[in-house]
Parts: C-alpha cells; structure tokens; sequence
C-alpha cells in the first residue's frame, strides 16, 4: 500500500569550515519533479543551523582580481590587493636619446568588470614586489608577497572615487570604464632607463621577470565609516589592463606598454575581520545560528543540517524536495545578498571533500529568498548512498567578489523561516 505524505521542516544553518575544493558531483539521477501524487500533509520542525570559516581559499589565476574596503554594519572590514607580474610589448624597445623624452604620464589602467558596494573616495597605493611569483603556484588569499618600500602612485592622485558605470577616453579613443591609477613618472624614466642602459632586461620576458617581478595593488582607507565603501573586480586578461608610459620624443607623441595577460601570474590577498560583530557571535557559537546565519565570499559558508530526513522509510521515493531560504535585507542596502549561491555536501564522516550537488539557488527580490530543488540529494540519503551531513551553501563567485548573506534562522522573530517541503512514495 502507497503512503503519501507531505514533510515541512523548518531548519537552521550551520557554517562549517572545510579546506577542500569541491571536486565531484553526486545526486544526478532521479525522478521527474512533475509526478505528484496526492498527499496527506504532516508538519515535522527538526532542524539545525550554524555558520563556518573556510580557511583556504584558493586565489590565484581567477577570472577576476579584486581591489578595495568596505565597513560593513553587520560583518565588518572587508578589505582586497592583488599581486600581478607583467609582460613586455616587445621586446628590445629602443626609446632613443632619453634627454629628448618628455614622460607626460605614466598609469596603470584596470578595466572594471563588477563591482560590490557603494563608490566612495578610496585611497590606492601601488607597490613593486621583492618577492618573484610563479604561474605555476598555486597561491591562497591569506598569503602576501615581500614589496619594496616606495609608493609608486603619484601623491597628487592616490584618491580617487571608482566609477565602474562611466566610458572613458583615453587620447580620442572611447573605451570602456577602467580604473586609471597614475604612477609616478620618475619611475617610468628608470624604466626606460633600464632598456637603454642594461638592454638584456628587455631582451625576453623571463629576464624581465628577473629584473622587474610585478606590482602590489592595494587601498589604505583607514577606519571607513560604517556602511561605507566599495570592492571592485577588474579583469586582469583585458587587452586595457596594463601599464603604460605616455610620452613625446622630438614632438612625437608615443607610449610603451607592460601587459598583463594570460601568461601574467596573479593572486588576490583578502582580509575580512568580523570581529566583534554577530558573524563572529554564530561563528563561534553555533546555536546561535537559530536565530540568523550567514555566508560570506572569500570567509565563511552556511550550512544546513535535514536531521528530519533519517525518519523517512528507507522505501521512499522522494517526489519533490525543495528548500526556502528567507533572507534579511532592505532594497535600499548597497550591500545586497549574492545573485545565486550554490550547494555541496560532504558524502562520509570520513572523507573531508566537499561534493557539488549541481544545483543553485537563486535570489528573488520580490520574495526576499533563494529556493533550492534537494530531491535528488534527499534521495541519495534515503538510498543510504551518502550521510546526511548538510548541506553547504556559499556564492556562487566565492573565490571572485566581495558578497555575502543575512538569513533568516529556523527560531528567527521574524516572520519568515526557512522551510524544506517534502513529497515522497513509500511502498
């Protein structure tokens, strides 16, 4: 005889703490979503919720770099540089008799991809480094590089106030928005002074690596007001990010460039303090996370525990499996929860790698919530195919922005809480 019952667990969120990549995917298989059947419904609150730190986040080689602080009211300082080698234009540039040379300007120029925040006036330095990178490193956010003393931005233009949304026109060429970041121009001549003088340091880009090891870009802001502050993400493999020198020689306007491409070894250093803050409360106290939970790019993850799910017969089918997550959030909030998270889990107690679940959540801002489909991890559960050890939401750009998330925890005062709602055939 066919029972069919209807499940509604509420649950709270854990984040918990793993320094594995997510490698492989379980839960591919199941049945079509559509084929309900009618069904009596039970109500079951058996859930429970808390909040992690991942500890190494891999940051090297990404699609993005990112640059930039903010203070945020609920998690804190969030602050990104980057480290980046550079490579030559051509090689053996002959810039002629320098004491004809006239150096106009000297910038490095980063092309915006995204940004995270609200644009305010930042203060941006740039350091060379002392310390070689290696395209074949595998580099992790908490890491550095040793930089050398000098500042090498321009002290008349170290603030600026990014704006991400605006073209620009470098010469009579429009070209998209970039962060232009003017470099002092004494610099530019020892540059070219190198080339001229010890033309082996111009001759390939490995003797120019040895020579000239790259660039620490970073920001100084100080103690920001809260609620203040932006990150910004800049693709560092487009053709106008680079470093160039404008300059006119006999008249003759010219300029050289340093390129960063694909071939360029880069990583992204990030800093995010949650001291003092309720982040931290939930971080370090998981009950607490009943209440509210949290996720957080390049820091922490939310997970989930179903402890429900080990009372359904191991009989089951599982028709419908879907899990709302309400979130806190104001539209005015510049600091806006992530546009889609994703979902992994652990498959033993005794195996330490998470495991994508190939699906996401999206966020509705109509609804103020993601929705996630777990039937085919439910499924595996009840197959006994995998433990039921939680779920484990995070950005779908982890590695990549600056983003996080307020949820709603199963004892929350608010009106909402998160709900997994559930289908299933036992024969």
């Amino acid at each position: 005889m066919k029972n069919f019952i209807l499940f509604a667990f509420s649950f709270a969120l854990f984040l918990i703490s793993s320094c594995k990549k997510e490698v492989s995917t379980i839960g591919k298989d199941g049945l079509n979503p559509n084929a309900f059947l009618n069904s009596d419904a039970v109500d079951t609150f058996s859930l429970k919720t808390y909040t992690i730190v991942e500890d190494s986040i891999i940051s090297s080689n990404l699609s993005v770099a990112i640059l930039g602080s903010y203070n945020d009211p609920t998690f804190g300082k969030f602050e990104s540089e980057f480290y980046t080698q550079f490579r030559l234009e051509g090689f053996n540039p002959d810039f002629g008799d320098l004491t004809t040379i006239a150096i106009d300007s000297f910038v490095l120029g980063l092309e915006y991809k995204d940004y995270y925040g609200s644009l305010e006036a930042q203060k941006f330095e740039v350091y060379e480094l002392d310390q070689a990178l290696s395209l074949d490193s595998v580099y992790y956010s908490f890491q550095t590089r040793a930089v050398k003393n000098d500042n090498w931005m321009d002290p008349n233009k170290e603030v600026l106030t990014p704006n991400p949304t605006s073209k620009i026109f470098i010469g009579s060429d429009e070209v998209e928005s970039q962060l232009r970041l003017y470099l002092d121009t004494v610099i530019a001549r020892i540059l070219m002074t190198e080339a001229s003088v010890n033309p082996t340091s111009f001759a390939s880009n490995e003797n120019f690596l040895a020579y000239f090891k790259g660039l620490n870009v970073k920001v100084n802001n100080g103690t920001q007001t809260t609620g203040k502050g932006g990150v910004f993400y800049f693709n560092l493999n487009d053709p106008l990010s680079k470093m160039t020198i404008y300059y006119r020689q006999a008249g003759v306007s010219k300029r050289y460039d340093f390129l960063i491409n694909s071939e360029c070894a880069d990583f992204n250093h990030v800093a995010v303090d949650n001291s003092g803050t309720n982040v931290e409360s939930v971080i370090l106290n998981q009950d607490l996370g009943d209440e509210t939970f949290f996720l957080q790019s390049n820091k922490s993850r939310a997970v989930v525990k179903l402890t429900s799910i080990d009372d359904i017969p191991k009989n089951s089918i599982i028709q419908y499996a879907q899990l709302e997550l309400p979130v806190s959030y104001y539209s005015s909030d510049v600091y806006f929860p992530c546009a889609t998270i994703t979902a992994s889990t652990k498959i033993s107690s005794t195996d330490d790698k998470l495991y994508n679940l190939n699906v996401l959540g999206t966020y509705s801002d109509v609804n103020k919530n993601y929705t996630i489909d777990l039937r085919d991890y439910v499924q595996q559960i009840v197959n006994g195919n995998i433990e039921n050890l939680g779920v484990y939401l995070s950005s779908a750009k982890m590695l990549t922005s600056a983003e996080r998330v307020v949820f709603n925890g199963a004892e929350s005062q608010n009106k909402k809480k998160p709900k997994l709602y559930i289908i299933y055939t036992s024969y």
